[in-house]
């Protein structure tokens, strides 16, 4: 396949970390006939929740994301795989000849609008997925038991702790091949799932070699993914995480992206037995051990250095006029890992980050 120049497929008109449907539809009022638009639902608060559907093939993907409203990273994602499938390439040919994929780019439209987790009623709809009180989950339900997807890719944003195994590194990108009991068994459907990201994380290693991680898999039947693996539909979560000074997650979005594709292409050109359920399990598990901000205070006793941390500090992420900023808090561990890595890290001795640190207005929250 061609290397894709992802900057001719970036959609640059939809930026930043708050996102809702006003900034999707006019890309995807512009979808050419090739996809199918459909109204499938209403939210709490009467907003329409839509799918877009692109191509004939046998093969079924079901995509959602934003169903938690403030984790937006992957439904930009999907507006580039979008963007790269309008272009009648090659592989979005193969792609449309071999799958049907059916995407809902926000599920959450109140949660993305207020730019929460939880829907108008205040419910996480990932815990929603048994007793089906919001109208958000039935529709999803809905759409599955009518779609009958061979696979489901459930796409979410991760915050900024955790870093991969017990190194320094964020992880950028994180995969879950969800359980489908307690003991975490393995199934045909689940294995397929590991199969699936194993090709993913192949593809991400040449892009963030050593920033991908697998998440928890503790198994809760009121989590889609989880109750999704249950009826036996290998089932993926998607987790979009930090890059190096992208909190607004547009480098994170490309990785998303070309995940996205990988797996699909994974799946079209019947490759997925090329990989396998060890290489998955050998992606090591997320850790907490990352703060935003680091402050240190290092000295030098007997030309060695010591460095200790003194505090830790976390962005929140509050929306002001249609925009999310992030204002720094103090951050309290409810276990303090034995290392602490700092996405950024500040002397107190040195003058040029006690000046950082003041102007940026986290000095004062340091008493």
């Amino acid at each position: 396949m061609k290397a894709i120049d992802y900057s001719e497929i970036y959609v640059s008109s939809i930026q930043g970390r708050y996102i809702t449907y006003d900034h999707l539809n006019r890309f995807i009022l512009g979808l050419s006939k090739s996809f199918k638009v459909i109204t499938i639902g209403k939210s709490v608060r009467d907003e329409p929740i839509k799918s877009i559907t692109f191509g004939h093939g046998p093969v079924r993907i079901l995509m959602w994301s934003q169903m938690h409203g403030n984790e937006s990273t992957t439904t930009k994602a999907v507006i580039d795989l979008l963007n790269y499938l309008k272009h009648d390439s090659v592989n979005a040919l193969v792609i449309a000849n071999q799958c049907t994929l059916e995407i809902i780019p926000i599920l959450n439209p109140d949660g993305a609008r207020d730019y929460t987790r939880v829907n108008a009623n205040q419910i996480d709809l990932n815990r929603d997925a048994q007793d089906l009180t919001q109208p958000e989950s039935r529709i999803l339900k809905e759409e599955y038991d009518s779609f009958r997807p061979d696979f489901c890719f459930n796409l979410h944003d991760q915050r900024t702790i955790f870093n991969v195994g017990i190194t320094n590194k964020p992880a950028t990108v994180s995969f879950l091949a969800p359980a489908f009991d307690v003991e975490r068994n393995n199934s045909a459907s689940r294995k397929l799932s590991m199969q699936l990201i194993a090709a993913m994380n192949s593809e991400l290693q040449e892009l963030i070699p050593g920033q991908v991680g697998r998440y928890d898999d503790g198994f809760n039947a009121n989590c889609v993914g989880d109750a999704f693996q249950m009826r036996e539909t290998p089932t993926i979560l998607f987790e979009a995480g930090h890059y190096y000074e992208d909190y607004q997650r547009e480098k994170s979005r490309e990785f998303i992206f070309h995940s996205l594709l990988k797996g699909i292409n994974t799946i079209v050109l019947s490759q997925i037995e090329n990989f396998t359920v060890e290489q998955y399990l050998a992606i090591p598990e997320n850790g907490k051990q990352f703060v935003d901000i680091s402050i240190i205070n290092q000295k030098d006793l007997d030309n060695t250095k010591i460095i200790k941390s003194l505090f830790s500090i976390q962005y929140k992420e509050v929306l002001e006029v249609d925009k999310v900023v992030f204002s720094p808090v103090k951050h309290i561990f409810e276990t303090r890992p034995a290392e602490i890595f700092g996405h950024k890290t500040f002397n107190l001795e040195v003058k040029e980050d006690l000046e950082w640190l003041k102007k940026n207005d986290i000095l004062k929250l340091l008493d």
